[in-house]
């Protein structure tokens, strides 16, 4: 008997205290606890969240952005370590998954960070990271690739969850990588962007590409977005006056939650700080697949061949090394012998 859950998302939609790694971690635990106060089982987090986006890439060149740089390597946060013990351990007490957006500092290099999603369960358990695979455009500046290690889907309490941050979500042979897993509740998180060129509608480009990524899997997609907080802007504009404006941008931000029909499910929030929910019943993604299910019966693998390497990528390696244990100080360790992200995956 195929027994799908269903459940409440929440899409949290809110800036960072910026680059304070511990206020937003303190802040992160509260907007767990209220979603979880209203009936959430999922919480999405935004792109990043802790603690900092680098919006001074895109306003500055990169000799001026440079100590910027700096302040946020010595903000972003290593795993395993205490800032995500902190929230995995909220998750735990509120029994909730939660998909949170870090600035994650290599364990062997100061100056290297990733944009990494941690996926954590709702008995505070690290499942997984996934490393944002290329940054797009400017934050090259400021993040190391990804690899395909991380391109896992996660079995939990409410269905197969995987995830993509922002502009990735464009990727089409990287959703599919996804849902070739079985995922059918994915989290898309995103950052407010107002940088764009003034005739383009950032919020309506992260719905249009949510509502895509719904559509042509069937799946659930829950979109978690920053906003820009007057901090913020104040923060950039002390040094750069002319970028005030520009961060302050509206239509810059969306966050909301998506049906397999690619329609969005009750009010999203566009811009403004809080959160948002939606009742999700997985049972709903069947009946669409009998239509189109690109990852089963509507597809032709004998005539494509997606090959996905997820092998991680190192430095170097050392016949003696240990990958650090995502989970270390909760209490439980992984799989003996596993990957965070070996442990983790079920796809």
């Amino acid at each position: 008997m195929l027994n799908l859950p269903a459940f409440k998302a929440a899409a949290v939609q809110a800036a960072p205290v910026f680059l304070d790694t511990d206020a937003t971690v303190d802040k992160a635990c509260a907007l767990i606890a209220e979603a979880a106060g209203n009936g959430a089982k999922l919480v999405a987090f935004p792109e990043v969240y802790i603690s900092a986006y680098p919006y001074w890439s895109w306003v500055m060149n990169p000799v001026e952005a440079s100590p910027w740089f700096e302040k946020l390597c010595r903000s972003a946060i290593e795993l395993p370590g205490p800032e995500i013990r902190r929230i995995a351990q909220a998750a735990r007490q509120h029994r909730v998954n939660v998909v949170m957006g870090v600035n994650e500092r290599s364990r062997h290099g100061v100056s290297t960070i990733y944009n990494t999603m941690v996926f954590i369960n709702d008995e505070g358990r690290i499942l997984g990271r996934h490393r944002k695979l290329v940054p797009t455009w400017a934050e090259k500046l400021t993040w190391a690739h990804g690899d395909g290690e991380s391109l896992r889907v996660y079995d939990t309490s409410v269905g197969k969850l995987g995830g993509l941050a922002c502009g990735e979500n464009t990727n089409t042979l990287a959703r599919f990588s996804l849902l070739a897993q079985g995922e059918m509740v994915h989290v898309a998180s995103y950052i407010s962007l107002p940088v764009a060129p003034p005739d383009y509608d950032m919020a309506e480009a992260i719905r249009l590409r949510a509502s895509a990524h719904s559509f042509e899997g069937k799946v659930f997609t829950v979109v978690s977005c920053s906003t820009i907080s007057k901090e913020i802007q104040d923060a950039i504009g002390a040094s750069h006056p002319q970028a005030r404006e520009t961060l302050a941008r509206r239509n810059s931000a969306f966050s909301g939650i998506i049906g397999p029909d690619g329609r969005v499910i009750g009010e999203p929030l566009i811009d403004d700080e809080g959160i948002v929910y939606a009742d999700i019943d997985l049972s709903r993604c069947i009946q669409p697949r009998q239509m189109h299910d690109i990852v089963g019966h509507y597809n032709r693998f004998d005539v494509f061949d997606l090959r996905v390497n997820r092998r991680p990528l190192r430095a170097a390696r050392f016949d003696d090394g240990q990958e650090p244990d995502l989970n270390e100080g909760l209490g439980e360790g992984l799989d003996e012998g596993k990957t965070p992200a070996e442990a983790g995956a079920r796809g």
